[in-house]
């Protein structure tokens, strides 16, 4: 071909021709991805939860199994046909076991209406582009939980005190709890730091009071719940510090007299925090030094339920131990490069979790069922939040705990153990809430019961005694035996129990 020959079919060529379809179908596709960008979130979720079937559904990649029947509910907060929790139909019911449900009524407060927050916490005010995360509920397979309504907890808790006592996830539980009370108070001058202190980290304690109500909400910091202190004379060079797993934190003096308690203890009992510190374990005097981080955790609990048997009086105070929260880091840990930033939905699966996973956990149940004479102790509330919460990754602060203005963190120091708020830490305090009210209902009712009955069956009396019925047992997790809290959410086991009132353990 000629140059002249060339030049002339160049002429002739119109790139628009040949391109339109090429172009048309570029444009057709950007569309189409674009709208998965712009989809609504909520839409989608509810479509799929509102249409759920019994058997498995993939959503996003994750398999959810039928752990609530009938299909899992999206903005209403009850599931026809289940009983209320509060209700006497709902007293076989375990709270713990279900499934995280959408919800556009929630969350129960948003961070800027509440002053009582550390800005660590405070995730959407930190440059958080999503609120996903605020909008899941807690739904429990068998029952209808009761939301949290602040006005009534506040007037439950008139001339009362409610007692935190941990770790720093402890506080957010705590701080969550501050927020959902305040929200129901119009005057927020009226809530106040009786010390005066800062909302902010420290190493001692807080105590809001809410004046209208003369209650106290308090936090006492104690990672180990047992005492931190200097090792006793002619300890080894390496022992820079003990825990003395047989004493209770100096705070101890102090939760003494509080309505309710709540404990919590564990993300400090690994090796990185102690043994490789120079922290080691002291009964009595001497220094054990050849006892495991986990011998020396599950002492320290059995410490806390001797503790509670001797200086608690539980007809009179409530006491929860909250488990284990698990973290969820991935690709490393706190220290090199773990992340959880990119998760934005829970975990819907529910297949079942071993408690192996979690040996905190495992280590708590083994304690609290190795208590079965310790009347006091088995009265303790288990605040069963672990496999609830592992299925939470969407839900840490991860880059968005810097506070405003400074941006969100590196890359590789990212936050995968604690909780925005508002966020997780409200649906553990619904269950606590739900727990509370149920022990109130319960004492309502036996008050209204005779002391004694006498029935006439034939010529035969029987005497039914109810006067020692002040602790009347309520059944909350129907299971076999204590492990069964750490196994499968999908046994179905006999008639023995776990209770929160009574002679078990939930």
């Amino acid at each position: 071909m000629t140059h002249m020959e060339f030049l002339k079919k160049f002429k002739r060529f119109n790139p628009f021709e040949s391109s339109l379809g090429v172009l048309g179908f570029f444009l057709v596709a950007l569309c189409f991805i674009g709208c998965f960008f712009f989809l609504d979130y909520r839409a989608v979720s509810r479509g799929l939860s509102t249409r759920a079937l019994p058997g498995s559904l993939a959503w996003l990649g994750s398999e959810v199994s039928p752990l609530s029947s009938p299909a899992l509910p999206s903005s209403e907060t009850v599931v026809d046909g289940l009983p209320e929790f509060l209700e006497e139909g709902g007293d076989g019911c375990n709270v713990f076991d279900g499934a995280w449900v959408w919800d556009d009524s929630y969350p129960l407060y948003q961070s800027q209406n509440c002053s009582l927050l550390d800005d660590g916490f405070r995730c959407s005010e930190n440059g958080r582009p999503d609120s996903f995360y605020t909008k899941w509920r807690w739904q429990p397979k068998h029952c209808n939980l009761p939301r949290f309504d602040a006005k009534v907890m506040l007037e439950k808790l008139r001339n009362r005190r409610v007692v935190f006592v941990g770790d720093s996830i402890g506080r957010n539980q705590w701080e969550s709890f501050l927020c959902i009370l305040s929200s129901a108070v119009s005057n927020k001058s009226s809530i106040y730091e009786v010390n005066g202190s800062p909302i902010t980290k420290h190493t001692g304690f807080l105590v809001f009071k809410f004046r209208d109500f003369n209650c106290t909400i308090e936090y006492y910091r104690a990672p180990f719940l047992v005492v931190q202190g200097r090792p006793p004379p002619g300890a080894p060079k390496n022992v820079k510090i003990t825990l003395r797993v047989d004493e209770m934190d100096w705070s101890s003096k102090q939760w003494r007299g509080a309505d309710v308690m709540v404990f919590n203890t564990g993300h400090w009992w690994n090796y990185e925090k102690t043994i490789r510190g120079g922290c080691y374990f002291q009964e009595g005097k001497k220094v054990k030094m050849e006892m495991s981080v986990n011998d020396a955790y599950k002492r320290s609990l059995k410490t806390l339920l001797d503790w509670v048997a001797s200086h608690v009086n539980m007809r009179e105070t409530q006491v929860f131990f909250r488990t284990y929260s698990p973290v969820h880091f991935r690709g490393g840990d706190w220290k090199n490069g773990g992340s959880c930033h990119l998760e934005t939905h829970p975990e819907l699966s529910s297949l079942p979790v071993s408690p192996e996973t979690w040996p905190h956990m495992k280590a708590s149940i083994d304690v609290l069922s190795g208590q079965s004479n310790n009347s006091q102790a088995m009265k303790l509330d288990l605040l069963n939040v672990t496999v609830m919460t592992y299925r939470r990754k969407d839900g840490h602060a991860s880059l968005y705990y810097q506070a405003l203005g400074l941006g969100p963190a590196p890359l590789h120091r990212q936050d995968c153990s604690h909780w925005c708020l508002p966020g997780v830490p409200d649906s553990w305090n619904e269950l606590l809430y739900a727990l509370f009210l149920k022990r109130e209902s319960i004492h309502t009712r036996n008050s209204t019961e005779p002391s004694a009955a006498q029935f006439k069956e034939g010529n035969k009396k029987i005497l039914n005694n109810y006067g020692d019925r002040q602790t009347t047992t309520l059944v909350v997790v129907p299971v076999k035996a204590v492990k069964h809290i750490a196994g499968s959410q999908e046994r179905h086991l006999s008639d023995e129990c776990i209770s929160s009132f009574s002679t078990d353990i939930t």
